[in-house]
């Protein structure tokens, strides 16, 4: 139910194990019993502990493994808290596969198909399994048997990759390969090598085909120390860090009894390394001399404050790596005094801790609000050390690389480019950060200024993206040779292949998230890696294009007189539209936000901070749930804090009017007088051919038709939650705190939401009263179970944000709260939502998609602005390419 993108660059993924018969004796029990909705339960504590693929094997000599297996399946596709994740079917029975198959909803895997039956029959399966579309994961085993050597393993995974491409017609990363994980530490010589020729096999596959991935069952290498969890839990761990460096994609484990490998005890980890890297011989007995003393249960060493002993140099390393705050004024006094040179305090502990914060958050051992937490922790203590350094004229180290930051023009939002900025700050970048609005114009002059190295664009609006594209223009123009990054929330990386990267020759790069921008950077600083890097992304895009143009091809559009023929059929006559209580504009200058915490989504706030999971679920994740539940207690803090001290403010502007639909448009009204029309919205209607059954919709189907001479309505609304946030943030960010700089603005983010949220509820029970009796609590809020829906110009359902012009000078938003719209028709304060309240029973959310040209020029004519204005504004939406289409007399902007 939700996508799972596995880059090369991504972290380890996940599949969880214990739904599996063979494997989990207490699943195999509950099957057996046909307690299903406890099996059910085992399925989503996977999902509670990280796993990102559940992998399902029914495979037991007295179960229908058929029959059960689609029973389960279909169980699990009813369950929402389950179903968001892929499934792997796992099972040594191809009728056991095909049924399960047959089951899944979106992209699933299939565990597993071989060689072992020979070619024929792999390719008959195969071939199935590409006709379901699915992915497949490829077992190293052929008519000879399973791969137990480098060797085998290489020769095997070569050849099935051969067939699969060539003769079924596979995509190379639609093809996972099973390398056969064998136990170790067994005591017998001929196994010593398992883990080291699979380790070794990884890296090979990866050299040959790097866009397949590599998986394995990772629990079978501890089988020989089975019971004594402790000791799995550490060879497993060991295991995975050198297996994934080595280009380990995925794998089948238990995704809640996984250590972490830093915190491993010395010697446990030091022996376990030893066995799996076939360092000393002796390492088996070694390990089962100690297994005892690691027995699940044995209490482990209360952590102290024991850091606190060491000398100064590797207490402000620890204080660095930890984000503790707590004694780094003291701590950075005490080591200038020692060491004699401010200069040499940063250069020696605090950028060595800052080293070892940007290594673990490269390789995934740390999350994103630790590592602001520790560029808070570094800035503090450089703030200290900054008027004894001028006082020498001293000079930090030279950076490795110079990275100018920068948020479009007609754009505001820079949540995500400040923390990318904190994230490459932390690893010895120097970052140029020009804010937020900058013309194409200020970007190269200033890149040319100040010699940079690299220059990164952010956006979050879609106009934004054709900036983004008139940059690269601009930079090809003038014979700027930088790297080009791009990144923000609708940006894409198939969006970057189309239309940015060809626009400019140099690099371009998407990168979609801060952990993946330290990579990117520091490869672009590497003359063969930069090469390297940018042939294996000009390739990437060549694909992509061809991507998208043969599925431009396959894309049906219909003509706008059919897309209209085919609306939403509303009976307007039946289901007869409610007359609202209050007509008109009613205002709320200031909010109780108190009353706003109930109704926060935060999921959106965790994913901001880069910790991908549903809340609350996330605070009981087994990777993340310890530090999401530390960034959650420092944002309630931070929300109370702003609240109760009256730092943001919050404001509302409503009205509710008397309106119908005239085509694609609907007329409002004057609160008295039908006759007068106030203004007019303009819909787009969704124009790719639908299946039977379906419409193609428009917002203005939700409208009665003016010719039915049926009395209907509709509304309009402006919240803020964001009075007063930017100011503080910006004072927060003066002052050397990025880390509440930026909670403060994701707050107000969310309030905003949550705001947006709760005068619909008020509208729909009050100011309307079209549902005076509705009882939902806040979380049935958040699932929208609610008549009616809130769409906002510039998504999905109204692409257009030329739109909110009008809706904001309909509620002359500015004047009675506020808030107000950029040039480009970003709101001012940026923690501010507007949209329309429709009301009628059958109302509900969709994406219009791709328009074709005819309604592009209908649209230019309802709106009275010219067919370029409007290209301009939904290129992103746009089914064909302006640059190809034959000129149209446009007319004038009245």
């Amino acid at each position: 139910m939700e996508p799972l993108n596995i880059r090369p660059d991504s972290l380890f993924v996940n599949i969880g194990e214990r739904t599996n018969v063979s494997g989990s004796a207490r699943f195999r029990k509950l099957i057996k019993q046909e307690k299903y909705e406890d099996a059910l339960e085992v399925a989503r504590q996977q999902v509670l502990n990280g796993a990102q693929m559940i992998d399902v094997n029914m495979d037991e000599g007295l179960l229908d493994s058929e029959t059960v297996m689609v029973h389960f399946l279909n169980l699990i596709a009813s369950d929402p808290e389950i179903s968001v994740l892929p499934i792997v079917i796992d099972s040594s029975r191809w009728d056991v596969i095909e049924s399960g198959l047959a089951c899944l909803q979106g992209k699933g895997v299939v565990n597993s198909i071989s060689l072992k039956d020979g070619e024929q029959t792999f390719i008959e399966r195969a071939s199935k399994i590409r006709q379901y579309g699915a992915a497949v994961i490829v077992m190293a085993f052929d008519e000879h048997g399973q791969a137990d050597t480098l060797e085998r393993k290489v020769a095997i995974c070569s050849r099935a990759h051969k067939i699969l491409t060539e003769q079924v017609g596979f995509a190379s990363e639609d093809i996972i390969f099973d390398l056969n994980i064998f136990a170790v530490g067994t005591g017998l010589q001929e196994h010593r090598r398992y883990a080291m020729d699979y380790i070794d096999a990884c890296r090979e596959i990866k050299k040959r085909f790097p866009t397949c991935m590599v998986s394995g069952g990772v629990s079978n290498l501890s089988f020989a120390y089975r019971g004594n969890d402790r000791i799995r839990e550490a060879m497993h761990s060991v295991f995975l860090y050198h297996a994934i460096e080595a280009g380990m994609d995925m794998g089948i484990v238990n995704a809640g009894q996984l250590a972490d490998y830093d915190e491993l005890d010395p010697e446990l980890r030091e022996v376990v390394e030893d066995i799996i890297l076939c360092r000393d011989d002796s390492a088996t007995a070694r390990l089962t001399e100690m297994a005892s003393r690691f027995q699940k249960g044995v209490a482990k060493e209360e952590k102290t404050d024991a850091w606190r002993i060491e000398d100064v140099e590797h207490r402000l390393q620890h204080a660095i790596i930890h984000g503790i705050l707590d004694h780094i004024e003291a701590d950075t006094d005490e080591a200038r005094v020692k060491i004699g040179e401010p200069l040499k305090v940063i250069e020696g502990p605090l950028m060595a801790g800052m080293d070892i914060v940007g290594e673990r958050f490269g390789s995934g051992k740390m999350f994103l609000p630790q590592v602001i937490k520790s560029a808070r922790v570094m800035k503090k203590a450089v703030a200290i050390l900054q008027p004894y350094m001028e006082a020498q004229k001293a000079q930090t180290r030279k950076a490795d690389s110079k990275v100018l930051l920068a948020t479009v023009k007609g754009d505001v939002h820079d949540i995500g480019k400040n923390i990318v900025g904190v994230v490459l700050g932390c690893n010895n970048c120097e970052v140029i950060d020009l804010g937020v609005m900058v013309p194409s114009e200020k970007i190269i002059q200033t890149a040319l200024d100040r010699d940079v190295d690299i220059i990164g664009l952010s956006g979050l609006i879609t106009p934004s993206l054709e900036e983004m594209v008139h940059v690269a223009g601009e930079m090809e123009r003038t014979g700027l040779d930088l790297p080009l990054l791009i990144g923000g929330a609708t940006t894409s990386r198939m969006h970057t292949a189309v239309k940015i990267d060809p626009a400019y020759d140099g690099t371009t790069i998407h990168v979609p998230d801060a952990s993946k921008a330290v990579g990117v950077v520091q490869n672009l600083g590497n003359p063969d890696k930069h090469r390297e890097l940018r042939r294996r992304v000009r390739e990437l895009y060549d694909r992509l294009r061809d991507e998208f143009e043969q599925k431009s091809l396959r894309t049906s559009m219909v003509s706008l007189e059919d897309a209209r023929s085919n609306r939403i059929p509303v009976d307007f006559a039946k289901s007869k539209p409610i007359a609202p209580r209050k007509l008109g504009i009613s205002c709320f200058d200031n909010w109780n936000l108190a009353e706003l915490e109930p109704y926060i989504d935060w999921t959106p706030f965790f994913k901001a901070w880069e910790l991908p999971g549903r809340y609350p679920r996330i605070l009981e994740y087994r990777h993340v749930g310890k530090q999401a539940r530390e960034l959650f207690d420092d944002a309630r803090k931070t929300l109370h804090e702003i609240i109760d001290r009256g730092i943001v403010r919050g404001a509302a502007v409503v009205g509710l009017f008397p309106a119908n639909a005239v085509g694609d448009d609907v007329e409002i009204y004057g609160p008295d007088d039908r006759s007068r029309v106030q203004t007019v919205f303009h819909f787009l209607r969704q124009q790719k051919e639908q299946k039977e059954g379906r419409f193609n919709s428009s917002l203005s189907d939700f409208v009665a038709p003016k010719s039915s001479a049926i009395h209907d309505y509709m509304g309009a609304f402006v919240v803020t939650a964001g009075i007063g946030a930017d100011e503080y943030a910006n004072k927060l960010a003066a002052d050397g705190d990025d880390y509440r700089s930026i909670l403060v603005k994701t707050l107000a983010d969310r309030l905003a939401e949550a705001m947006a949220e709760r005068v619909h509820q008020l509208v729909r029970k009050d100011l309307w009263g079209y549902v005076r009796d509705e009882s939902l609590t806040p979380e049935q809020l958040l699932t929208e179970s609610y008549v009616g829906i809130r769409p906002a110009p510039g998504y999905s359902a109204c692409p257009d944000h030329f739109e909110k012009n009008a809706l904001f000078d309909l509620l002359q938003a500015e004047r009675r709260i506020g808030v107000a719209l950029t040039e480009s028709c970003v709101m001012m304060p940026v923690a501010s939502v507007s949209g329309f309240y429709f009301a009628n029973a059958e109302s509900h959310y969709f994406g219009v998609g791709k328009i074709d040209r005819d309604q592009v020029i209908d649209y230019s004519r309802r709106t009275g602005r010219p067919v370029e204005d409007i290209e301009h504004w939904l290129a992103p939406h746009l089914a064909y390419s302006p640059e190809k289409a034959t000129p149209v007399k446009s007319r004038a902007k009245s």
